[in-house]
């Protein structure tokens, strides 16, 4: 995280639990509750962001991620993945233009790696990949009022999700109320107290994360990386994966479980009654699997009420029973939510 707006957060009550977390309030329950109820403003220092560069950054990213590249026009987001050659995703990722470069938005503890991962595939290749950490922050805006602190801002609101707009800084629409606003460093701290004054409350890193599960997007992290093809964590359900387009690492895999095999996994959204968070990466269990995993959590985050609120990928023979246990076959009974999207 950059140095200068961590500081700018603290002033402003931020509690830094971790590089890649903090929270407003010392519940970070708290935070959730902001978010359920209201608007919130969000630093979204639990990702890091990677900008591409140069005339052939289109074609290289092409190459190598899930989404095809070559139809992200230019005020356009996509989702996209990196996944290793046996089709097991390494990154997930927030793909749209700035100009002529594109920006790349993924989970902080897998960034630095990735970029040097994606950087040995530049070869001769008239492009560039740099960390776009310490010139720009990521700030989240969710809520029914997010457009309005939006306009206070002197920011245009894109007229569709997964559309951008410009101006001091890119805004993305992730959905119809929730945006994501990708903003020079020299422009972090006026940007803030805007949304603020315009009624938006800040709220922490679990607030956002719950968002996502609700919203039934999955972000893979360091322990569940190269645990799951995409269609695992429904990425193809929501727009993160084009079977249109040519090769890319892992694509064999993609496309044979597209088109030749049964799903046997699902990523379903999950609440459990516990004090404590469940670790991601921890298994979940089911009956029919009996000591076997059936599945792993793939994100957690204090639910408003009390427990916690997980994706999960699951076993969807486990799942249609609806009978799941965390950590061990007689570990506490998970309880499925609604996705806002059909798994077919």
């Amino acid at each position: 995280m950059n140095a200068t707006w961590q500081s700018l957060l603290a002033d402003q009550g931020a509690l830094f639990t971790d590089g890649a977390s903090l929270k407003f309030h010392d519940d970070a329950r708290q935070d959730v509750v902001r978010a359920a109820q209201g608007t919130v403003v969000v630093p979204l220092v639990h990702l890091g962001a990677i900008r591409a560069t140069g005339e052939d950054a289109g074609a290289l990213l092409h190459n190598l991620f899930s989404n095809d590249v070559k139809k992200l026009g230019p005020n356009e987001a996509q989702l996209t993945s990196f996944n290793s050659p046996k089709g097991r995703m390494l990154a997930s990722i927030l793909l749209w233009r700035e100009g002529a470069d594109y920006l790349l938005t993924l989970s902080a503890d897998v960034h630095l790696a990735m970029l040097k991962k994606l950087s040995m595939y530049i070869l001769r290749s008239k492009a560039r990949l740099m960390d776009d950490s310490a010139d720009s922050v990521l700030i989240g805006l969710a809520g029914p009022q997010a457009g309005a602190a939006l306009e206070a801002a002197g920011l245009h609101i894109p007229g569709a999700e997964r559309a951008t707009a410009g101006g001091v800084a890119t805004v993305v629409r992730l959905d119809g109320a929730r945006f994501i606003v990708s903003a020079p460093l020299s422009e972090a701290a006026s940007l803030w107290e805007k949304f603020v004054a315009a009624g938006a409350l800040p709220a922490g890193t679990s607030a956002w994360q719950w968002l996502d599960i609700t919203a039934g997007l999955p972000g893979v992290t360091l322990p569940v990386q190269e645990e799951f093809v995409a269609q695992m964590l429904n990425f193809d359900l929501v727009g993160g994966v084009s079977f249109n387009k040519g090769c890319y690492p892992g694509q064999e895999i993609v496309a044979r479980t597209h088109y030749l095999g049964k799903l046997k996994k699902r990523m379903y959204r999950v609440h459990v009654d516990l004090d404590t968070p469940p670790a991601v990466g921890s298994d979940v269990f089911a009956p029919d699997f009996g000591e076997q995993s059936a599945g792993k959590v793939v994100s957690v985050a204090p639910a408003p009420e009390g427990g916690f609120d997980a994706l999960v990928v699951l076993q969807t023979s486990s799942a249609d029973a609806a009978q799941a246990h965390l950590g061990s076959p007689a570990g506490p009974a998970l309880g499925f939510l609604p996705l806002p999207y059909a798994l077919g």
